[in-house]
């Protein structure tokens, strides 16, 4: 029954994400008045260049100098870091999952640092981790989840570290001990730490052990909030 419940929260979960994926590029019609009376008509969408769509995100084009690489066109440069991701994420992906912004992202680093059932977690892969993390995150790439099978001793000691026993008989999973985690990755356009949460979700982690902090990377920066790179 258990399981069932989460087969269909997942379900739910992407629903309601495919719902709303792909609205930002549809273009929503705002009415407004100028300081003439005059009606105004404004669309409302994302709106990134062609030129922009046909480099491939990196490091050093994401991060580097104001926000982008001095090969990124002109017309990217301000907002190229902006410009990456298929979609923009909703605030919430389920109903027993809280969506962390950067205070709570704080908070939880603080509690973290006397109590080791707390871990912060950066699911991005391993040279975007070593380029640049949150100070106190260790790294579980998506992958290891998300493709568990084709990492199979990847997946078990990150389970291990997250405090879920292995029976090893039948490998099946408890979850008494489950850690509490928060979960993150480039920003509020990377679907990395989406993919990780499902994955976990479908294999019975609890929900309500799960934070997601959907800003990631991009707006910790944009806070001024430190990183792992001087």
């Amino acid at each position: 029954m258990f399981y069932k419940y989460i087969a269909i929260a997942v379900l739910l979960t992407s629903y309601t994400f495919c719902q709303e994926a792909g609205l930002e590029y549809e273009g929503i019609p705002v009415k407004t008045i100028d300081t003439k009376g005059h009606s105004v008509y404004t669309v409302v969408k994302r709106d990134i260049p062609k030129e922009c769509k046909k480099i491939l995100s990196n490091n050093t084009m994401l991060w580097t100098g104001n926000y982008a690489h001095a090969k990124v066109p002109e017309s990217c440069k301000s907002t190229y870091v902006h410009t990456v991701g298929g979609h923009i994420l909703p605030m919430f992906i389920d109903e027993d999952i809280k969506t962390y912004g950067e205070l709570e992202v704080l908070a939880f680093i603080k509690k973290m640092q006397t109590d080791d059932s707390m871990v912060l977690i950066d699911v991005c892969r391993e040279e975007f981790y070593n380029y640049r993390t949150i100070p106190g995150a260790v790294n579980m790439p998506f992958y290891h989840f998300k493709e568990r099978e084709s990492f199979e001793f990847e997946f078990e000691q990150n389970m291990r570290e997250l405090g879920v026993y292995i029976n090893t008989r039948d490998d099946s999973l408890d979850f008494t001990k489950a850690k509490t985690i928060t979960i993150f990755c480039n920003g509020p356009w990377c679907s990395l730490s989406v993919t990780t949460i499902e994955a976990l979700l479908d294999i019975g982690y609890p929900a309500e052990n799960i934070n997601w902090y959907r800003g990631g990377m991009q707006e910790w920066l944009a806070s001024g909030m430190t990183s792992t790179r001087k």
